[in-house]
């Protein structure tokens, strides 16, 4: 990051954090939304988010900047395309939240960093450094160990952490050219028509419960928008500023709270397998944010050095 901006960098990791703490506690919400169910939370969550997304472009007076971006097609397939993996991730994840799988959410989340790095090297080119391949190998065995304890693979995990990683490698790359609020307009504008269809066929086949659930669940899905787009915000101004491995190292923060929520207040059970599994893949965590903090402050005493230099050179003059 020494290449980097300092104060953009803060105004990212805050972004980052934000956007993950929210992330967070999103399942105690999404058990206030029941009895609908993960495809109807999922469409309302669309289209609440668009009507969001025009009340602050309408605040901040974006829509002639918005209407840049429609007339670009690059930009409105990539959009369209970073919103179809993230409903994916949503659909998957409100699932695990409604059916009892929190905990194997969470893991997802905590093997989403690693892929976050691994697509920063496949993709962008970034190059790893030997502690970052040795959390990588942590993280392989973990995946395996939890696999052999649950007997099968953990494909909600899979499924979470490769979506959202490929998510933020889309949202960094249109980062310089795509603000926060007119991508995520893009993305929920493109899946409307989509969650429209979804939510008549849910009325049709069994029926919907917004409406018909009392005016508190009622509430809380009109809240989806709010509670959708605002750690999406965060998100996509963090990956704008961040390099990609460095908003890998944030992405914890998320999986711990999910884990506490679906251990200590859901009862969810935890194998002995699983608390190895999850064991290991805290050591590669840990391995990641030692290399980033070692790095870091080499980067820091070079630039400090350079700096120290230069005066002397300019003093000598």
């Amino acid at each position: 990051m020494s290449n980097e901006d300092p104060a953009k960098a803060r105004a990212g990791l805050l972004f980052a954090v934000g956007a993950y703490g929210l992330w967070g506690f999103l399942p105690v919400y999404f058990l206030l939304l029941q009895p609908a169910g993960a495809v109807e939370i999922v469409a309302w969550r669309i289209l609440w988010s668009l009507v969001f997304c025009a009340v602050l472009l309408a605040a901040t007076k974006s829509f002639r900047r918005f209407a840049a971006l429609l007339r670009d097609r690059r930009t409105v397939g990539t959009m369209a395309l970073a919103g179809a993996i993230i409903v994916v991730n949503w659909t998957t994840f409100i699932f695990a939240t409604l059916s009892g799988h929190l905990v194997e959410a969470a893991l997802g989340y905590f093997i989403n960093p690693v892929v976050t790095v691994l697509l920063g090297v496949v993709i962008l080119r970034e190059r790893l450094r030997l502690r970052q391949w040795i959390a990588v190998g942590i993280s392989v065995v973990a995946i395996v160990v939890i696999a052999v304890g649950y007997g099968t693979m953990p494909w909600i995990s899979l499924i979470l952490a490769f979506s959202f990683g490929t998510y933020g490698l889309i949202k960094k790359r249109v980062g310089g050219r795509v603000d926060a609020i007119g991508g995520l307009t893009l993305e929920t504008l493109a899946l409307s028509p989509a969650a429209a269809i979804a939510l008549i066929v849910v009325g049709v086949n069994g029926g919907l419960a917004f409406g018909t659930s009392g005016v508190p669940q009622a509430v809380a899905v009109v809240g989806t928008g709010a509670i959708t787009a605002v750690p999406l915000l965060f998100f996509a101004a963090a990956a704008s500023r961040l390099p990609l491995s460095t908003l890998g190292l944030t992405q914890y923060i998320a999986p711990i709270l999910q884990l506490v929520v679906g251990v200590a207040f859901l009862h969810e059970p935890m194998s002995a397998s699983r608390w190895f599994g999850f064991a290991l893949i805290w050591v590669a965590l840990a391995v990641l944010s030692a290399d980033a903090v070692l790095v870091n402050r080499s980067s820091r005493a070079r630039q400090l050095s350079a700096n120290t230099s230069r005066i002397a050179n300019e003093t000598a003059r």
